[in-house]
Parts: structure tokens; C-alpha cells; sequence
């Protein structure tokens, strides 16, 4: 069986990183956005991180460009944005597709593990969210909607694993 450890991404520094890096925490895996509506949940993700990080959760953002091309800039312009105007010091990983051909490894594994609404696997939009246990199992599945207060008592009940 297929955990998030097997996986590598590339960091938005364009250095490589193992997901192992990652074991034994909780993660909340995210597709963001630089110009999106959902962008502003860019602050509500660093206060989770801030919130719990101590206690074991990892906040992994993941830039993606396949709504409404609203992520066009590059790696570093993302990384400047999100630390401008939402403090984020979480990591963000390199701009990827979340479907299609193109689409990374892992969040093919992500789609796969937790379907969406009525059984879909494909992502339908920026923020979509994926909280794993310290396992590195897929949790749960939220909605772009979702936003990142909501998950306070999924990821508590996941860092008391």
C-alpha cells in the first residue's frame, strides 16, 4: 500500500523533496492560488500552521496553474506573494498540475485515495485540501469551500493519533 512517503516533489526553491522528510507528522496537503477567490485562505493555512505545527502538523502548499490561470507567475514570484501579503512560512512546494496527463504523482495518489463529491477524482478547483495521518494515510478530502478553521477538530483528532 501506497503512503505519501513514497513520493517526491519539488520544492518551490527547485530543490528536491522526499515526502519522508515528512513522516510522523500530520500534513494537510493544499493546490493554492495567487488570483483566486480562495486565495485569502492562504492566511487561514498559516494559522493552522502556526497553530500546530509543534505538535506535529506540516501545511505543504502546492501552487497550481489549471483554473482560471490563476497562479501564471513563477516560483519565485509565488513564494514572494505568499510571504507578502499572507506570512506564509509554510512550504511551498514547485507550480505542478493537479489532473490531467501532466498531472504529479502525488496528487494523482491524492485523487485517488480520496475521491471527491459523488466519487470524482479529478480536482475541481484551487484550495482543494487532503489531511493524511501521521501513517501517511489520506484522512480526508475537503472542499475548496472548506476553509481552513473548519479543519480544526479533524486536525486535532489527527495530531492525538
Amino acid at each position: 500500500m501506497a503512503t505519501v512517503y513514497d513520493f517526491e516533489a519539488q520544492g518551490i526553491n527547485g530543490k528536491s523533496v522526499a515526502l519522508e522528510h515528512y513522516r510522523g507528522q500530520v500534513l494537510l496537503i493544499v493546490n493554492t492560488a495567487s488570483a483566486c477567490g480562495f486565495t485569502p485562505q492562504f492566511a487561514g493555512l498559516q494559522a493552522l500552521h502556526q497553530r500546530y505545527g509543534a505538535q506535529g502538523l506540516a501545511v505543504l502548499g502546492f501552487p497550481c496553474n489549471q483554473f482560471g490561470a490563476q497562479d501564471s507567475g513563477s516560483n519565485a514570484e509565488i513564494a514572494s506573494f505568499c510571504q507578502r501579503n499572507y506570512g506564509v512560512d509554510f512550504p511551498m512546494m514547485a507550480k505542478i498540475d493537479v489532473n490531467g496527463r501532466a498531472a504529479h504523482p502525488l496528487w494523482q495518489w491524492l485523487s485517488q485515495e480520496a475521491p471527491g463529491l459523488l466519487g470524482s477524482r479529478a480536482i475541481k478547483w484551487n484550495f482543494t485540501k487532503f489531511l493524511l495521518g501521521r501513517d501517511g494515510v489520506v484522512r480526508k478530502r475537503y472542499a475548496p469551500t472548506d476553509s481552513p478553521q473548519s479543519l480544526t477538530s479533524d486536525i486535532e483528532r489527527a495530531l492525538a493519533e
